[in-house]
């Protein structure tokens, strides 16, 4: 004796076409998946990837340079901007940079940043406009690298989407979310 058929209309497909499609889909999705680049997947990133990699990081850990000397001659913002500077940090070991080995270095090591971190005497005076300026210099940042992630590989370039996407926070963070 058969199954009567179920009133419901079935919509979307169904399990035997899935069950088709799917290893074709895993199929292409493997052929895929390593083809970030020109050369062979094992070969890992280019060279042109490194060097993008490497220009984020040094950028973030300017940043850190940057929020280190508004906090030096700001303290009363240091609770405010503490979590800002870690999470720049983290953006900065996430692109492989090592914050605070620059410290050593002048802040005007790398000529081509459009700005170079800010000495403590280059910090605004003011409480407020010091905060814009961080803003100014997240802004700018998460600009460039949302611009720079169209040229980049898949990994890198979901990587700088998040990063410059944490930066957009940050200038609201600076700027309207916390006055």
């Amino acid at each position: 004796m058969p199954f009567p058929s179920s009133p419901r209309a079935r919509s979307g497909p169904r399990r035997r076409s899935l069950l088709a499609v799917g290893p074709a889909a895993l199929a292409l999705a493997g052929c895929t998946a390593g083809g970030d680049g020109p050369g062979d997947p094992e070969d890992g990133p280019s060279a042109a990837d490194r060097r993008a990699r490497a220009r984020a990081a040094r950028d973030s850990e300017e940043l850190v340079e940057r929020y280190d000397a508004v906090i030096a001659a700001h303290p009363g913002l240091a609770e405010r901007l503490r979590p800002l500077r870690a999470e720049a940090v983290r953006h900065a070991q996430a692109l492989g940079g090592s914050p605070g080995r620059k410290a050593s270095s002048s802040p005007s090591s790398s000529p081509s940043s459009s700005s170079a971190a800010p000495s403590a005497a280059a910090v605004p005076a003011d409480d407020k406009d010091a905060l814009v300026s961080l803003a100014v210099a997240e802004r700018e940042l998460a600009d460039r690298r949302a611009k720079a992630l169209l040229d980049m590989p898949g990994e890198l370039a979901r990587l700088l989407a998040s990063v410059a996407a944490a930066g957009a926070a940050h200038v609201y963070l600076l700027t309207e979310g916390g006055a």
